[in-house]
């Protein structure tokens, strides 16, 4: 156990969110996802939901603030511009863990196609349909004395 670390964020996924780097992308996606099949680094969170591991992930983890976007959720094929419950929550935790750009909706081949490019894609137990996301890595800045 470690202090004031969230219980969620285990060895693997600290070891992975600690490695990752400035630009780096990770996928937080849905237990229908095909992470198996396309991850480069798969960790498993079976039974978690993606808006808790979201959570608990954005506590420890700053968000690129040099592209005009740093989160991407898979759009609703044939709706692309219905936003589903489960996007609209990850946009509430983003916002309140003071992320202020947009929650970029992609289309389902796209977001595929950039999840098996993720340094990393962590499959959750989600079973809300659309519970896919994606966040760039940003930098932590040095605090000057």
């Amino acid at each position: 156990m470690l202090k004031g670390i969230d219980p969620l964020l285990g060895p693997d996924l600290l070891a992975i969110l600690r490695a990752m780097g400035h630009g780096d992308e990770i996928a937080i996606v849905d237990a229908n996802f095909p992470a198996a099949a396309m991850a480069t680094r798969l960790c498993r969170a079976d039974g978690i939901g993606a808006e808790r591991l979201l959570a608990a992930v954005l506590t420890v983890l700053p968000l690129d603030d040099f592209v005009p976007s740093a989160a991407f959720r898979m759009a609703v094929v044939g709706a692309p511009d219905e936003v589903p419950p489960v996007a609209r929550a990850f946009a509430d935790l983003l916002k309140g863990a003071g992320y202020e750009g947009p929650v970029e909706a992609l289309e389902r081949d796209a977001f595929y196609a950039r999840a098996a490019g993720a340094f990393a894609v962590v499959a959750t137990g989600e079973t809300q349909l659309y519970g896919n996301l994606l966040l760039t890595k940003g930098v932590v800045r040095a605090e000057v004395p």
